[in-house]
């Protein structure tokens, strides 16, 4: 395999681009780094002990639905723009959405690392808050990420939540402009770890069929429901075919199950070259924003009915392709299959 290099003669925003892109995919490793090297001084243990400690089993800060740790200041940031600009990754509106309601926003596909939900959900490169004005969106990822020394504080600066069911109720029943949700929403990953398995480059395959706990979360909380459908996601990475290697794939969904999260074994291009390492590749993506499904809220779990729940889903499905039919002649071009939906 012939490995083609970068130029030398780069412009200065290209790299900068690269450089921002490099240390996003590399938050957790940065962060864990720093707390390792903070520990092998001993003069900071009387301070990391006790916060290790709180973050492990007191700390509910990623699931009160407070947002305290919140900072517009850091998700504004200029070096966020460069983070978009590298793919380059624009955000569309199908339809203004009311800020008198609270909002569930499924994100699909899942990719190896969701670049897409980053840039559209955790920060304001791609204008959320000008797009939809009066809505505060939270981008929600596993509790376990909230007990990593550091990268904790980062993430709920960021505006990052916890995923749990704690964690979306709160978001969505507390604080906002009426103090019970109005005017907020929460960004869920559906397909999570299993899709990732599932990311090919041209291709659209969403674990969704049977993941309906989104649905029953709408419904509790009376948060319309609002697909999103990233074109361009999936193409990022390539990654080892699991039909092609079944051992591979037993081993990653036996990870998967033990663990919560699964390992894709993906590649893309490096720093340096354009064919091998753990930079995403610079392809377009394009998260379009579908029209909202409106809920009825029942607050009593064991009323929740059955019926209403498949109709919502079934209503959020054919939103999906919807979306899928009126945008995939012009993002996603270079397709090798349709949208599949799978359990």
């Amino acid at each position: 395999m012939t490995i083609h290099w970068a130029p030398l003669n780069i412009g200065l925003e290209r790299r900068l681009q690269t450089f921002v892109v490099l240390c996003h995919t590399l938050t957790i490793a940065i962060f864990l780094t720093a707390f390792f090297f903070g520990c092998a001084i001993p003069l900071t243990w009387p301070i990391l002990l006790p916060y290790l400690i709180y973050i492990s089993l007191f700390s509910r800060a990623a699931t009160s639905g407070t947002l305290n740790g919140r900072s517009d200041y850091l998700r504004s940031l200029r070096i966020w723009s460069l983070y978009a600009s590298y793919f380059p990754a624009r955000l569309h509106r199908s339809e203004p959405l009311l800020p008198t309601r609270k909002y569930i926003f499924g994100y699909h596909p899942h990719g190896i690392i969701s670049h897409g939900a980053f840039a559209a959900f955790a920060t304001e490169a791609l204008g959320f808050s000008k797009k939809f004005p009066g809505i505060t969106n939270t981008l929600l990822t596993l509790d376990s990420n909230f007990r990593i020394p550091f990268y904790r504080e980062y993430a709920l600066a960021m505006g990052v939540a916890s995923v749990s069911r704690e964690s979306c109720e709160n978001l969505l029943t507390k604080g906002g402009a009426d103090g019970e949700g109005m005017g907020r929403a929460v960004t869920i990953v559906i397909g999570g770890a299993r899709e990732s398995l599932d990311a090919l480059p041209h291709t659209l395959r969403l674990v969704l069929k049977r993941r309906k706990g989104f649905i029953k979360l709408a419904i509790r909380t009376g948060a319309d429901l609002v697909p999103v459908l990233a074109f361009g996601e999936n193409d990022l990475y390539e990654q080892v075919r699991s039909d092609r290697h079944p051992i591979i794939h037993k081993i990653q969904m036996l990870i998967k199950h033990n663990m919560g999260f699964t390992i894709p074994l993906f590649h893309a291009r490096g720093v340096f070259n354009y064919d091998v390492g753990l930079m995403p590749y610079r392809r377009p993506l394009n998260i379009v924003v579908g029209c909202p499904i409106q809920v009825i809220r029942q607050e009593d779990r064991d009323r929740i009915d059955d019926e209403y729940i498949n109709h919502l889903h079934s209503k959020y499905v054919q939103e999906l392709r919807r979306l899928w039919e009126q945008w995939k002649d012009i993002y996603a071009k270079d397709r090798v299959s349709e949208l599949e939906i799978v359990a």
